[in-house]
């Protein structure tokens, strides 16, 4: 049974007439609400579409890029397109020079601790100062003198053939180190890096012209106190590239500065 209050000041026809008018509001109400719910349930769905991208995006493996057999190295490609690989410890330092050195590549070594030795491969080409300037400035970028805070040293080149592991005698050589025979040529190497990326997309860190030849944009980098993770995020905002972990491996250790 349903009940319809009448207000007895008004006439029937007034009645139904309040009614009606009552029943065309709740009408528009009901209609309003249903678009409100289809609104919602539209939003939900993108939401709902969203969250499953972000969830493929995250829980699917991050495809490794192939990387070249350099890149186990330090390296980068000079402004005359010379590959330039250094060591990065005792170990690469003498799988370098044993494994990777051919008779026409040119050996750069620093007479302080610590320094790697590095090799210009030049493929039976011969290249100018200016690549044996990057590869000797490189050279002492990732030696000691960066820890040291000193802003040169003294880098020597050498021909393959006047590197040897037959020591003097009564000397030892530890591993990674060598005996240089023969004249050496000097030149002043400087502390000089900057990070960019290639036209392949890798970052690569080299002495600034060789950068500024090879990249896009380079960012300049300085010896420093700041932690080589956070320098490394802000160079990685920077360049806008997504592998955070291979701009820490490239940066020097003992600490690194923007400026």
């Amino acid at each position: 049974m349903t009940w319809i209050e009448l207000n007895l000041d008004k006439s029937i026809e007034e009645n139904a007439e309040a009614y009606f008018e009552e029943a065309k509001k709740m009408k528009k109400k009901k209609e309003g609400a249903k678009k409100a719910i289809e609104n919602f349930k539209r939003k939900l769905e993108e939401l709902e579409k969203k969250e499953e991208a972000f969830k493929a995006r995250n829980s699917s493996p991050k495809k490794e890029r192939k990387r070249k057999w350099y890149e186990k190295y330090h390296w980068f490609f000079s402004s005359e397109g010379f590959l330039v690989i250094a060591g990065r410890d005792s170990t690469t330092n003498e799988i370098l020079i044993k494994k990777h050195t051919e008779k026409d590549d040119i050996v750069l070594h620093t007479d302080m601790s610590g320094s790697p030795f590095t090799v210009i491969k030049t493929e039976g080409k011969k290249p100018s100062e200016q690549t044996l300037q990057e590869a000797a400035d490189f050279t002492v970028s990732f030696s000691n003198a960066w820890k040291k805070g000193l802003a040169s040293i003294e880098v020597f080149h050498v021909s393959p053939e006047q590197v040897t592991k037959e020591p003097n005698s009564g000397e030892y050589l530890p591993k990674g180190a060598f005996v240089i025979r023969g004249k050496v040529n000097y030149l002043l190497g400087r502390i000089n890096l900057a990070i960019g990326l290639l036209k392949d997309g890798r970052a690569m860190i080299a002495p600034l012209s060789a950068g500024e030849k090879n990249c896009k944009s380079v960012i300049k980098i300085f010896p420093g106190k700041s932690k080589t993770s956070e320098v490394a995020k802000k160079i990685q905002a920077k360049l806008k590239y997504d592998d955070l972990d291979e701009i820490i491996r490239l940066l020097p250790s003992g600490g690194v500065d923007l400026k």
